[in-house]
C-alpha cells in the first residue's frame, strides 16, 4: 500500500511539471525550436502563460517560464523564421483557450 501511494505521489509530481519552460538564447541548447504566430489558425498549440508554477498542467498548453535552466522540463528557443521552427505557438490571454491543435506534435513537449 505504501508503494502504491509513493508511486501516485511521484507520478503526480512529475506530470505537474510537464510545462515548466526555460527560454534559451542558443538554438543548439534548445530541446524545441518555436515560432510565435500572430494567428491561432497557424498554431500547433495555443499557450496560456501563467505566473504561477502551481497552475502548470501536464502538456496541455499552460506554460510557466522559469529563469533557471535546471528547473525546466523543456528548453525552447524562439526563432524569427517559421521555416526553422519545429513548433508553431500562439499565446492567448485566456487560460480556457490553451491546448493542442496539432496533436501530432505533442511529443515535442514530453
Amino acid at each position: 500500500m505504501k508503494n502504491l501511494i509513493l508511486f501516485v505521489l511521484c507520478f503526480t509530481t512529475i506530470s505537474m511539471q510537464g510545462q515548466i519552460i526555460y527560454t534559451s538564447d542558443y538554438k543548439s541548447e534548445a530541446d524545441v525550436k518555436v515560432y510565435v504566430t500572430t494567428y491561432k489558425s497557424e498554431a500547433d498549440i495555443i499557450v496560456y502563460k501563467t505566473k504561477y508554477k502551481s497552475e502548470v498542467s501536464s502538456n496541455e498548453g499552460i506554460w510557466y517560464f522559469t529563469a533557471y535552466k535546471s528547473e525546466a522540463k523543456k528548453k525552447i528557443y524562439f526563432t524569427n523564421y517559421k521555416s526553422e521552427a519545429e513548433l508553431m505557438v500562439y499565446f492567448s490571454d485566456y487560460k480556457s483557450e490553451a491546448g493542442w491543435k496539432n496533436k501530432q506534435k505533442q511529443h515535442l513537449l514530453y
